[in-house]
C-alpha cells in the first residue's frame, strides 16, 4: 500500500501512544520505568516530520470517526511547542469530516508556561501532570537533573493550566514516601482543587525489561491498605467529589459499564506504542525486540495491526491462571495486567497486586453499592426531567443490567 492510500482492511485501533522524545527528560526520578538519562538528556530528537505525517494519514484512514493520540516521553514538552502545532495541523489536514480527535499528554509539568497552557486549552488537550503529593512527598523522589526538588516548578505549571482553564488531571506514583499517607494525599488534592487523580504503584522494573519479574517497590499489603484508606476519604457519605481512577473503574462495573483502565478490561485494547524513531509495540510495558511489530515509517499501519506478534500479545490477558478463573472478583479485574503476572521463573501466575485488589473489593463492596445506587437515582431523575419515558415494569432496565426494570432501578424512584 502506498503512502496515503486507504487500506481495504480496516483493523480497529483504540489509541496510539507516542514516546515523543524517547527517553529525554529534565527530571531524574529514581523510580522511572522508562527513562535512564538522569534528567540530563544529551540530545533531544523528536519524531521525524515525514514519519509523523505518514502515520497520521494512515490512522485517519481507518479512524471510523474517532482517533486518540497520547503523547509521552521522557518529557514530551521537550519536543517544543512548534512540534505540537505541526501535530494538530496534520491531524486537521488529514481527518475525515466529523472526526473526533482526542489528544492527551503526560508531562512532569515543570516546563508548562502561559503559551503551553493556552495551546492545550485551544486544542482541547487533556494534560496529565505527574505529582506525588505535597512538597515533602514529591521531592523525595521527583527531582530535577540538578538534584533539586521539582514541586515548586510543577505547581507553577499547574497554575498556568488553571488560569487557562485547560483540562488536567494528576498522576501520583505510590512509593515508600507516600504509601502510608492516604489521608494527607486526599487533603492535599482537595486543598489544591485537583478533582481528577490516578495512582500508579512504583515499579521495580523498566519497560524494556520484559523478562524481569513484575514486582514493585511497595508490597501488596501496603497497596491494599492504601486503597482501603483512600476509599474511606473518597466515599464522602456515598457522594464522592473527587474522581479517583481505580474507584471510577470499580463503580463503572457496578453500573453495568466497562472499566476505563486497560488492566481492568477483559482483553487488552488494540493499542500501539511508538518510539520516537517510529518503532511500534503493542504495550507500554512490552517495549522489547520480542514484541516489536515493525516501524510506522516503513510498514503500513494495517501490517502492524495484523502482525502475528500483536495477536500473540493479545493472547496473554485472557490466558488466566487457575485461581483467577474461579475468583469472585474476576468481573472487576479480569486478572489484572499481564505484565504483573510475570514471576521470577518467567512463568505467569496471579497478578502481583491480586491480594491488594481482593482486599479493597471486599472492603468497599457495600459502600460501592450505595454510591452506584445514588448515581443511578440521579441519572434516572435527569432522564425523567428531560421528558424521557421510563421502560415498562417488565422491560429491560435502562441501566444495562438486562434485569427487568421492576427488579432493578424502578425501586430507586421511590426514594427521594
Amino acid at each position: 500500500m502506498s503512502y496515503g492510500e486507504i487500506p481495504t482492511l480496516k483493523p480497529a485501533l483504540t489509541s496510539v501512544m507516542w514516546k515523543t522524545v524517547s527517553e529525554a527528560c529534565n527530571l531524574a526520578c529514581d523510580y522511572c520505568y522508562y527513562s535512564q538519562c538522569n534528567g540530563m538528556p544529551k540530545k533531544i530528537e523528536h519524531i521525524d516530520d515525514t514519519v509523523l505525517e505518514k502515520f497520521i494519514t494512515e490512522y485517519m484512514n481507518i479512524s471510523k470517526g474517532y482517533v486518540s493520540f497520547v503523547w509521552q516521553g521522557g518529557e514530551p514538552l521537550l519536543a517544543g511547542i512548534d512540534f505540537f502545532r505541526k501535530v494538530v495541523h496534520l491531524q486537521a489536514k488529514h481527518a475525515p469530516n466529523n472526526t473526533i480527535i482526542s489528544n492527551s499528554i503526560q508531562t512532569n509539568g515543570t516546563l508548562i508556561n502561559e503559551e503551553w497552557a493556552s495551546f492545550f486549552k485551544e486544542y482541547n488537550f487533556l494534560v496529565g501532570v505527574s505529582l506525588d503529593g505535597p512538597e515533602d512527598m514529591n521531592d523525595a523522589r521527583r527531582v530535577m537533573g540538578s538534584g533539586k526538588g521539582s514541586y515548586k516548578r510543577i505547581m507553577r505549571g499547574i497554575e498556568y493550566l488553571k488560569d487557562a482553564n485547560a483540562d488536567f488531571n494528576i498522576l501520583t506514583v505510590l512509593h515508600e514516601n507516600n504509601i502510608t499517607r492516604a489521608a494527607d494525599l486526599m487533603k492535599f488534592y482537595q486543598e489544591q482543587n485537583f478533582p481528577f487523580v490516578q495512582f500508579i504503584p512504583c515499579m521495580d522494573f523498566r519497560a524494556q525489561e520484559i523478562n524481569k519479574p513484575g514486582v514493585f517497590l511497595i508490597t501488596p499489603k501496603q497497596y491494599g491498605d492504601f486503597l482501603c484508606d483512600i476509599f474511606d476519604e473518597w466515599y464522602n457519605d456515598g457522594m464522592p467529589q473527587t474522581s479517583i481512577r481505580f474507584f471510577d473503574d470499580m463503580l463503572a462495573v457496578y453500573l453495568n459499564q466497562h472499566a476505563g483502565l486497560c488492566s481492568h478490561l477483559e482483553t487488552c485494547p488494540k493499542h500501539l506504542v511508538l518510539e520516537q524513531n517510529g518503532d511500534a509495540y503493542p504495550c507500554d510495558f512490552f517495549i522489547h525486540e520480542e514484541y516489536r511489530l515493525g516501524n510506522v515509517g516503513v510498514d503500513t499501519l494495517e501490517d502492524l495491526l495484523t502482525n502475528e506478534l500483536m495477536e500473540n500479545f493479545h493472547d496473554l490477558k485472557p490466558n488466566l491462571p487457575d485461581p483467577c478463573k474461579s475468583c469472585e472478583f474476576l468481573h472487576l479485574c479480569h486478572g489484572g495486567c499481564p505484565r504483573n503476572r510475570i514471576k521470577s521463573n518467567n512463568e505467569f501466575g496471579v497478578e502481583y497486586f491480586c491480594e491488594s485488589h481482593k482486599q479493597v473489593y471486599r472492603y468497599a463492596h457495600e459502600r460501592m453499592q450505595i454510591v452506584a445506587s445514588n448515581v443511578k437515582k440521579k441519572r434516572i431523575q435527569d432522564l425523567i426531567n428531560a421528558g424521557y419515558k421510563m421502560p415498562g415494569r417488565n422491560d429491560h432496565c435502562i441501566c444495562g443490567s438486562m434485569k427487568k426494570f421492576k427488579k432493578c432501578c424502578e425501586p430507586l424512584l421511590s426514594f427521594n
